[in-house]
């Protein structure tokens, strides 16, 4: 289940309050999405995510497909605030979001990651220990996803 929310919820805030220090930027695999996020999620059993767009590009034609599709309808096509409930959602959302260039923040529930990507195709992922971020970019690397390395996401412009 994908509903739209008229406020950033609390995961979203405080990430966004005190960014996580540990961070690894891939390039996001326009054509091979699917896999990225399936690899991305892998290791986490999910409740639920939140998602709040910063900027949009382009109209986010899959995204508002897959919006359509859960009966969502938003007046802002260019700013909202979404959250997935199960594990399949938040692999649907994230694809489809990450498929339209979109600048965003993401924070799933538990909190073991979380996600700022942009529209110059980038994937950043955030967690609180290096233990989990380490487990992360490594099974994305092994998936043979491109690292972005030596890049730090400097997160005062993130949530402009």
């Amino acid at each position: 289940m994908i509903a739209t929310l008229s406020e950033p919820p609390g995961e979203i805030e405080r990430f966004r309050a005190n960014p996580w220090e540990f961070q690894r930027t891939f390039r996001t695999p326009l054509k091979d999405l699917k896999n990225f996020v399936a690899t991305a999620l892998s290791q986490f059993t999910l409740e639920a995510g939140a998602l709040t767009t910063y900027e949009i590009v382009f109209e986010p034609d899959t995204l508002l497909e897959l919006m359509t599709s859960n009966s969502i309808h938003v007046e802002n096509r260019w700013k909202f605030i979404l959250r997935a409930v199960g594990q399949q959602s938040i692999a649907e959302m994230l694809e489809a979001t990450l498929a339209c260039w979109i600048d965003f923040a993401f924070v799933p529930t538990p909190e073991f990651f979380a996600i700022y990507a942009d529209h110059d195709e980038y994937t950043t992922f955030y967690a609180r220990n290096d233990s989990t971020l380490r487990n992360l970019g490594s099974r994305l690397e092994l998936a043979g996803f491109e690292p972005v390395n030596g890049y730090e996401r400097p997160c005062g412009d993130c949530w402009k």
